[in-house]
């Protein structure tokens, strides 16, 4: 009998660990962002991957799906011209939205009553207001509504995290200087697609401001435990009004916490593509430079030591095998990924984007 029982254990720890290993079934959702490369990449180009298999995507524009069938090699009959229809015919576990900002909100209300999961591109919306109330639907419905950030699976953001917050190895945090941004979205070659609502404010919320100034939100309310800062002031500019006639493509924001400052750059005139930040406590500094070299100077030292952190350091090799993971309970949320982060993440973008127009520091209660 007791043999029996044990059988009987090792079985459904099996059936489990298969289960486990199913691919998430994932819709996709908007084709038109230039950042669906990394999701089709994965499904399409590593054959051995067991994280997600796409089972519908949803693409009006006809000319886009076929454009990207033809070079990833998936079957035009995944595409469908709306979600409704995406989502009753292949019944996803999981949606990941590739559409203009403006829409993430549309796409968590389709989603989340149904029991979908959801995964955006950054920012989380165009407002603080639409924000928070995809992340009441998330709530209400029991899913889980992510945001995908490039800088989250960067070893050394996870190491600079560790350096100062877990070893407390620089003293108190007093300042956190990041850098995001590129040439310019014409200048770097994005699609025509892309670029068209990545520069309107009406479907991008603005344009470097939060194209790129969301990741030093992101950051830094990671950095400071998901505290609110106390105010947010910004300054824009409109250094290339020939090719950015709607949205600023400079763009500088100051986020105050009662004894630390973050300034976050966030331009569309860097010489050169860089997304690396800063962080000073009151004995030491840790300086990323990419995704694994950073520079380190501690208490007692003289000069910068250089050390590299694997990308094996942050939570997942790549946010679709997080977001397997995390729906299938093998991991849990932490602060960098969590809701609540993303939100404080919107409430300094909305706040930045309204002291850029009134030129007056926006103070949060």
């Amino acid at each position: 009998m007791r043999l029996f029982t044990i059988l009987l254990l090792l079985t459904a720890q099996i059936a489990n660990a298969q289960q486990s290993q199913k691919p998430l079934r994932v819709g996709v959702v908007g084709m038109i962002h230039d950042h669906i490369g990394g999701i089709l990449n994965k499904a399409y180009k590593q054959p051995n991957q067991t994280d997600i298999e796409i089972v519908g995507i949803v693409e009006p524009n006809r000319e886009v799906a076929e454009r990207l069938a033809k070079r990833y090699g998936f079957p035009m009959s995944l595409v469908y011209p709306t979600i409704a229809e995406m989502l009753d015919k292949t019944k996803p576990e999981a949606v990941t939205d590739f559409g203009p900002i403006v829409d993430h909100k549309k796409t968590v209300e389709a989603c989340a009553p149904r029991g979908i999961h959801v995964m955006v591109e950054k920012p989380l919306a165009t407002s603080y207001a639409d924000a928070k109330q995809m992340a009441a639907l998330a709530r209400k419905n029991n899913v889980q509504l992510l945001t995908n950030y490039e800088t989250t699976w960067y070893g050394s953001n996870h190491r600079a995290y560790a350096i100062a917050n877990t070893d407390k190895a620089i003293g108190d945090l007093r300042k956190i200087v990041v850098h995001d941004g590129h040439e310019g979205p014409k200048e770097i070659g994005v699609s025509k697609e892309f670029f068209g609502w990545l520069t309107d404010p009406a479907t991008n919320g603005a344009g470097a401001l939060f194209d790129f100034g969301c990741y030093g939100a992101n950051l830094s309310t990671w950095l400071m435990h998901n505290q609110r800062p106390t105010s947010v002031m910004a300054v824009t500019q409109q250094i290339k009004p020939d090719i950015y006639p709607k949205v600023e493509d400079e763009a500088t924001i100051i986020v105050t916490y009662p004894k630390t400052q973050t300034i976050i750059q966030a331009s569309w005139n860097w010489p050169f593509s860089r997304k690396d930040m800063e962080v000073y406590g009151q004995t030491g500094y840790v300086k990323t430079i990419d995704g694994t070299k950073m520079q380190v100077r501690l208490k007692g030292e003289k000069s910068d030591k250089a050390i590299e952190a694997p990308q094996t350091e942050a939570t997942a090799p790549d946010p679709f095998t997080y977001f397997a993971r995390l729906i299938r309970g093998e991991t849990k949320p932490d602060e960098l990924t969590s809701l609540e982060n993303n939100i404080i993440t919107m409430e300094i973008l909305d706040a930045a984007r309204q002291s850029a127009k009134t030129g007056k520091v926006v103070k949060l209660n």
